[in-house]
């Protein structure tokens, strides 16, 4: 027998029945026992209000707390091993539409980027590097699979969506600008597009989550993540430095009014100009508390007449291209 309860009611003991989708909570698996209060702080903190029990598999919601001896269970601790395995399989599956098999690219991904998030150690930024490869050799070999993941890029907003979001606006304009080009590392340069954010890692989420705009203390603190990106991609050296410039550069503007460093013109990376693109263009289509959520026309429009001064001409004309 399965029963609707407030998050407040739950108790060590209980058998919770999460939902389906991996973005709609902060577990690896959808069902299991309650053991650790630990858990419970994660339900809440992700902001889940009710959950559902099954009281035929563990305690009751009336009934007392059965005492368990079952270890305490960190089920995000594999998220992104599960998730890497999962995006292989489905990169691999030529079989599935390609609108399905965008989709589940794009979860996947999602979730992998979750797990690495948790704790982004060198080990685990190689992990994420080899998966990221399958994705990148997938956009460039297969239109229909690229095409299909530029129209989910504005589905949703967080900062792991955003981050996968972004990647894969960036691996798409790397495509087309770089083409003739032989001698850049593509496998290196998507997993700095897919990581241009990782920096966030050291900043307090309540400022990333800010339902309002943030104030100017506020932007200070934000403003450090790509610097603090940049200082941990190397101290891990899984990806070239071209590609860690992404990270660095990805909020610095052509006419200079950007950051870190407020560079110029031909001072910011082609890396960095390309990231910089994908990423205003995903901010603006992105659904957010405190702006309203643009279509993609409407974010070019306004890139084009509002911001070009603040972005690279030629490439924000191939990025126009992308979506002909």
């Amino acid at each position: 027998m399965k029963k609707k309860i407030p998050i407040g009611e739950l108790k060590l003991g209980m058998y919770v029945n999460l939902p389906s989708a991996w973005r709609a909570h902060p577990f690896l698996r959808n069902s299991f026992t309650i053991t650790s209060e630990k858990q419970i702080r994660k339900l809440i903190d992700h902001g889940i209000h009710h959950v559902i029990i099954d009281v035929s598999q563990g305690t009751q919601h009336d009934g007392p707390i059965r005492k368990t001896k079952e270890p305490e269970k960190d089920f995000t601790r594999d998220l992104q091993t599960v998730a890497s395995e999962n995006l292989k399989e489905v990169i691999a599956d030529k079989k599935m539409p390609p609108p399905q098999r965008a989709q589940a690219i794009h979860n996947h991904s999602v979730n992998m980027m979750k797990g690495l998030w948790e704790n982004p150690t060198g080990e685990k930024i190689s992990e994420f590097k080899k998966t990221v490869c399958g994705v990148v050799d997938l956009v460039f070999s297969d239109n229909a699979i690229s095409n299909q993941l530029l129209k989910i890029t504005s589905y949703d907003y967080d900062t792991y969506i955003h981050s996968v979001n972004v990647g894969v606006l960036a691996i798409s304009l790397a495509r087309e600008i770089l083409k003739k080009h032989d001698q850049h590392d593509m496998h290196a340069l998507g997993a700095g597009f897919f990581l241009h954010d990782i920096g966030k890692v050291y900043i307090d989420e309540a400022i990333i989550n800010k339902p309002e705009k943030l104030n100017e203390q506020e932007m200070g603190i934000m403003r450090r993540h790509p610097a603090m990106g940049f200082k941990l991609l190397n101290e891990t050296r899984q990806i070239s430095i071209e590609s860690r410039l992404i990270v660095l550069q990805h909020h610095e503007r052509d006419n200079g009014i950007g950051y870190p460093r407020k560079l110029r013109g031909e001072d910011i990376h082609i890396y960095g100009r390309i990231c910089s693109v994908a990423d205003v263009f995903d901010a603006l289509v992105s659904k957010r508390p405190y702006k309203p959520q643009l279509k993609p026309f409407d974010a070019l429009k306004l890139m084009k007449e509002e911001m070009l001064d603040h972005l690279h001409k030629e490439v924000f004309e191939q990025f126009v291209l992308l979506f002909r």
